[in-house]
């Protein structure tokens, strides 16, 4: 019986082992990001660049011409002296040192294909148009190393659509960051059927190492939050287009009850009318049947007219 014990002992002693090594195997084979190429310099594209800079990645940043580039790395500046004032209070050269530091480790460039031969991470954040996106990932596809991992922080499209633009599908995800993003703790990292492991793990390593809180989702129509949220403004829509309570009101509501910071008349101006018709009809296309996807008469009839929400001075509200 002892005999049989201390086989047991030593046979769950080697499969612990190799267990243990199997793992060590695994992590080792996990792509360490160092170098990202950012394609798109808007808000989003910027601020991404932002934080990986920042947190000692080499990144270029792309975009169609060096007026925008000029644009993007002047607001990135902005942004990092208004961290420093928060982050460097009581010491001012260090937080000089700091934004001297980030902006070498940021480049710019108006040739996305010369960039990408030698870059870990491809992050696209251009405009939200399946094929616009899944044009420039082909392209990508035959100048990028077979090593690198692509990621769109597209907020409702298919990340599987996209991926199938390229041969590179086990190496694809979804990186969705949050708009001001130096301040917007949350990642959605999105993993589709055919995303490896590896690719998935390395993904959240990054946005670990950039300072962010990553959570998991499957490539599903808006990922967790979008998902949530975008229905939940439809239905705020439709509420005040049966007349059931004013606009400001259910702004109000959510406010004051819900202890939302702003309404959802008041988030669909932020975003813009014209982002989330584009998001609703996306899904509606997809699932016609779902009531939560229906379209709304009076954000198309809205969206017709140009009023676009706060970036045209009028949506739901007026703007000065």
């Amino acid at each position: 019986m002892a005999f049989a014990t201390r086989r047991f002992v030593r046979a769950a002693s080697s499969s612990s082992s190799a267990a243990a090594a199997a793992a060590a195997t695994a992590a080792a084979k996990k792509l360490l990001v160092k170098h990202v190429t950012v394609i798109g310099g808007g808000l989003m594209g910027a601020g991404i660049a932002q934080i990986a800079a920042a947190s000692g990645h080499t990144v270029v940043l792309v975009d169609q011409s060096d007026e925008i580039l000029k644009k993007s790395t002047k607001g990135i500046e902005e942004s990092l002296k208004r961290v420093t004032k928060k982050k460097f209070a009581d010491k001012p050269e260090a937080g000089a040192e700091f934004i001297e530091k980030t902006l070498k480790n940021l480049t710019t460039s108006t040739d996305a294909v010369a960039v990408v031969h030698s870059t870990d991470l491809v992050i696209e954040a251009i405009v939200e148009n399946q094929e616009i996106k899944n044009e420039l990932f082909k392209r990508l596809d035959k100048f990028a190393p077979e090593h690198t991992i692509f990621a769109s922080n597209t907020s409702s499209l298919q990340i599987t659509q996209l991926a199938n633009s390229t041969t590179r599908q086990d190496r694809f995800g979804g990186l969705h960051f949050f708009n001001p993003v130096p301040m917007m703790k949350l990642v959605e990292v999105i993993k589709t059927p055919m995303t490896s492991q590896k690719t998935f793990e390395s993904l959240m390593d990054f946005s670990k190492a950039v300072g962010k809180s990553p959570v998991s989702c499957k490539d599903t129509p808006g990922f967790i939050v979008n998902r949530l949220l975008v229905p939940y403004m439809m239905e705020a829509v439709r509420l005040f287009e049966r007349g059931d309570a004013s606009k400001e009101d259910i702004d109000v509501a959510m406010k004051l009850g819900a202890g939302y910071p702003m309404g959802p008349f008041e988030l669909l101006d932020y975003v813009g009318l014209d982002t989330s018709k584009y998001i609703i009809d996306g899904w509606h296309a997809l699932e016609p049947n779902n009531p939560l996807f229906a379209p709304s008469p009076l954000l198309d009839k809205l969206v017709a007219e140009k009023k676009l929400g706060k970036k045209t001075g009028e949506g739901f509200y007026k703007y000065k």
